[in-house]
């Protein structure tokens, strides 16, 4: 009897244990949020509080600046995904916004080409591409086949940062065969604490019915309100989804094998 008994206990206690996983497993989200940080490499605002975040992110970093090397290995070195963050023609704004190595529409594409290249080897550890400012060379097929094609014989993934409606990266993305994503929510293009709360709570709705969201924000001006609203957000973050890399998502969406 008292060995029946003791088979029953286990028993039960087993079922339980599994009851209990399931329980656990079902409070663990299954969408998924990745979070970009536009603009290191240039000692900018922000750049140790949004690496300190307690979260994984994207960190977009500028080439051949000052603090390049060291963002991209300090980045790396945290846990966090490095990608080169390319300087590319806008419709409007001033060229001294864009710093070196700029991709600009009037340049040949051997020029093109070997600034591209210059700029992954500028920054260690990059997985992937987006574009700093590019409203212009988003737009242009010759300027975009060329990167894109680097991305592909160089095995990055590109992602596109939205800046401009008439961008061609899904195109000739999906025509030769380069993982890509797109940008959906801007924290801080205007640089008010205000605004990247709302843009955060936008976030929070969005998820409610999107499997997945990319979000970017940016070091410099905005860098330290950026960094405070993400801090406080990321515990009701995470109830709603897992934040992830890039490279996470598009393993996800089978766009790249791991």
């Amino acid at each position: 009897m008292k060995k029946f008994s003791f088979v029953v206990c286990i028993a039960f206690f087993l079922s339980s244990s599994l009851f209990l996983s399931e329980v656990e497993a079902s409070k663990v989200p299954t969408k998924k949020v990745a979070i970009v940080i536009d603009d290191f490499g240039n000692n900018m605002k922000g750049t140790e509080e949004i690496l300190q975040l307690p979260v994984k992110l994207t960190v977009a970093v500028m080439p051949f600046l000052s603090t390049t090397q060291e963002d991209s290995l300090l980045a790396h070195k945290l846990g966090h995904e490095v990608i080169l963050h390319l300087p590319m023609e806008p419709l409007k704004g001033k060229k001294s916004w864009l710093g070196p190595g700029a991709i600009t529409t009037d340049l040949t594409d051997e020029e093109i080409a070997k600034r591209v290249n210059a700029a992954i080897d500028a920054v260690p550890h990059a997985v992937g591409i987006n574009n700093h400012m590019g409203s212009k060379a988003t737009a242009d097929e010759r300027v975009m086949r060329i990167i894109l094609s680097i991305c592909k014989e160089r095995k990055l993934y590109y992602l596109d940062s939205k800046t401009s409606r008439e961008s061609v990266v899904p195109k000739i993305a999906t025509e030769i065969g380069v993982p890509y994503l797109e940008n959906e929510l801007f924290f801080d293009e205007v640089y008010t604490t205000n605004h990247i709360v709302k843009q955060a709570n936008q976030l929070i709705r969005k998820i409610e019915f999107d499997d997945s969201i990319i979000a970017i924000g940016h070091v410099g001006i905005a860098g330290e309100k950026t960094a405070n609203v993400l801090r406080q957000y990321i515990p009701a973050l995470r109830e709603k989804a897992e934040p992830v890399t890039l490279s996470t998502l598009l393993v996800e969406k089978e766009l790249i094998i791991p």
